[in-house]
């Protein structure tokens, strides 16, 4: 169903036929997100003070969160109109940037709406970097018209960029974009933060249009919304006699980066829910937009629609925004568990990157060709990332997609002092358009969905931490990971190895383990608004969701008698407040080296454990793995 007060117009399937949505209705969300601010606003309209959980960077950042990511999107608006929108937009964000740079004690000033300056490492960069776009953008109807004075104090603030100090990944990006803008206006700015920035995203460049976000292996969403967007953005304000070539580069890669971007979107629109900040949503929408509006896109313009429409009707038909027009922290309703302690009540509104498009003239093939199908409405489909270490499978008859993770871990260098972590969104073996990591810590502690784990006596479970990399190739891909327990430094190695079959993942799993560890294998969690149903036996266990999403795990080999088993939470993942993980349990290890091979399954369809074992063979002799599937196809692993 349709977001409560949400008033979109008809649908238009001639032209979308798969989605019904045409420029009107991104325009209408556009609007109604906007117009829900109000009653957030400061008086002055320098801060937009939204309810929920505070940032770690406290309230004053948190208004202005609320200003730079909502301008973004007004900004969108009023320049891809031409500036026919509602006069009290603009005056709105003039205002409020007229106020949010009054200088502390200056007459006038006061009311808690000066904005914080910029500082080394300060959140404020981060929105000063949406300030300085918006700005540009919205040149002819907003910085124009500014006073000198305002003009001036903008000027002043966004200068603490200069020579400043950011962190060392996509927030190098947020200083280049803002001092171009300064730039571009005639401002001091220096231009060795700008190349030096740019330069440093070269390191980070691993090939196939993929970059890590900063050293070590962060692979996710942030290459298409922010490492992918600011390098084209930049090169949009410093024109083609100013990028000195690098818009060139950057576009070329976007290319490279979108011929696959597709494969990560389900039938229903849902993007495969991996990696950090994923309460920005619509925001994995901003690459394919910005494909077209850097003509660069090799997808067809009927494509690009597609997909971004798509989601944001898949988001809408779920209640966001929800009934006050606001985005609460979550994916679909609020949930905090899934949100990092960085965002604040107003970080949801990054998802005005994914209204990017909305820059693109009316008559753009992308809002008037007709809309084409996905890839996995096409036919079934095996993508190989090997930059990032991930296969995608998805399957035509129930529109899902699952990616399967032999190389992201969102950890520094292995010759890196900090610590490696295991963050729930990036150390699980498996995700899925269809569910999500189970996230509250308490869940976390038990890491049972899409893991293999090593328990202890006393229940502790082993860490999938650092990811090593092997293979990724067709539908084959595997790592090495250390297999960690917390508190002790004891280690354990695990060669994994996937290989994909329709809805099937066959895992096959080298483990050292000590003497009467219990090896458990775990698979997908579903989750929903009532309990899932589950049934378990020997050597496989179920979980169902009343809309008919079924996990499974089903034991090959290696697991002796194992029993099947199933882990419940509440309130552990952001699909729904009833979850379900089934597992495999196999105790008393022997001690020293095994060999468990399993099928772990995501599908709509009816899954029968004991047929699935006899249609699948496998055989194992001298450390190699044969599979033999239904359909007389054999591999070797």
């Amino acid at each position: 169903m349709t977001a409560p007060h949400l008033t979109l117009p008809p649908a238009d399937r001639v032209r979308s036929p798969l989605t019904g949505w045409t420029r009107a209705h991104w325009e209408a969300l556009a609007d109604r997100q906007l117009e829900a601010l109000l009653p957030y606003a400061t008086p002055r309209f320098a801060q937009y003070r939204l309810p929920g959980r505070g940032s770690w960077s406290g309230v004053v950042s948190d208004g202005l969160e609320g200003f730079a990511r909502s301008f973004l999107l007004a900004s969108f608006r009023i320049a891809g109109a031409g500036g026919a929108v509602d006069p009290a937009l603009v005056e709105r964000y003039a205002q409020g940037i007229a106020a949010g740079t009054e200088r502390r004690g200056a007459a006038g000033a006061g009311g808690g709406e000066t904005w914080p300056e910029l500082t080394d490492c300060s959140q404020q960069m981060v929105e000063a970097a949406s300030v300085a776009i918006g700005l540009h953008e919205t040149r002819p109807w907003i910085w124009d018209r500014l006073d000198t004075g305002v003009r001036e104090r903008v000027v002043d603030w966004l200068s603490g960029f200069v020579s400043a100090r950011t962190w060392d990944n996509n927030w190098r990006l947020f200083q280049v974009v803002a001092e171009q803008f300064l730039a571009s206006v005639g401002a001091p700015h220096r231009q060795a933060d700008i190349d030096g920035g740019l330069d440093r995203i070269e390191d980070w460049y691993r090939g196939d249009g993929w970059y890590s976000d900063g050293d070590g292996r962060n692979y996710d969403y942030y290459v298409g919304w922010a490492l992918h967007l600011y390098p084209l953005l930049w090169a949009r304000m410093a024109g083609p006699d100013g990028d000195g070539g690098r818009g060139e580069v950057y576009r070329e890669r976007l290319a490279r980066f979108l011929e696959t971007y597709p494969h990560f979107f389900g039938a229903d629109g849902a993007p495969v829910h991996q990696g950090r900040s994923l309460a920005y949503r619509l925001a994995v929408t901003a690459p394919v937009w910005l494909g077209a509006l850097a003509d660069c896109s090799p997808l067809a313009p009927g494509l690009t629609r597609r997909l971004a429409s798509g989601t944001a009707r898949h988001f809408v038909e779920r209640g966001v925004p929800d009934e006050r027009g606001l985005l609460p922290l979550g994916w679909y309703g609020t949930h905090l568990p899934s949100t990092q302690a960085y965002s604040g009540p107003a970080s949801p509104y990054w998802a005005s990157k994914g209204f990017l498009g909305l820059l693109l003239p009316a008559d753009h093939p992308v809002w008037t060709d007709r809309e084409l199908p996905l890839p996995v409405e096409e036919s079934d489909r095996y993508t190989a990332l090997p930059q990032p270490g991930w296969l995608l499978h998805g399957t035509r008859h129930d529109g899902i997609v699952r990616l399967v993770n032999h190389g992201s871990d969102h950890n520094p260098p292995d010759d890196d002092e900090a610590p490696a972590t295991d963050d729930p969104h990036y150390a699980k073996f498996a995700y899925s358009t269809a569910t999500a990591p189970e996230t509250a810590p308490r869940a976390w502690d038990r890491a049972a969905d899409s893991h293999l784990a090593l328990l202890a006596a006393d229940g502790t479970a082993s860490r999938r931490r650092r990811i090593h990399p092997l293979t990724c190739a067709g539908r084959i891909a595997s790592s090495r990971h250390d297999a960690c327990f917390p508190g002790t430094g004891d280690t354990y190695p695990i060669h994994t190895t996937s290989a994909l079959y329709g809805p099937w993942e066959i895992r096959v799993h080298r483990v050292r383990a000590p003497a009467g560890a219990t090896v458990r294998e775990g698979g997908y969690a579903v989750a929903d608004g009532t309990p899932p149903r589950v049934e378990r036996g020997s050597g496989w266990a179920l979980a169902r969701t009343d809309g008919g999403l079924t996990s499974a795990v089903v034991a090959l080999h290696g697991w002796g008698d194992a029993a099947g088993d199933v882990v419940r939470e509440v309130q552990a993942n952001a699909f729904g407040p009833h979850s379900a993980t089934p597992c495999l349990l196999a105790p008393d290890h022997p001690g020293g080296a095994s060999v468990h091979v399993t099928v772990v399954a995501l599908t709509r369809d009816e899954v029968r454990p004991e047929v699935l074992r006899q249609a699948i063979g496998c055989t194992v002799r001298d450390g190699t793995v044969r599979i033999a599937f239904p359909d007389g196809e054999e591999l070797t692993l």
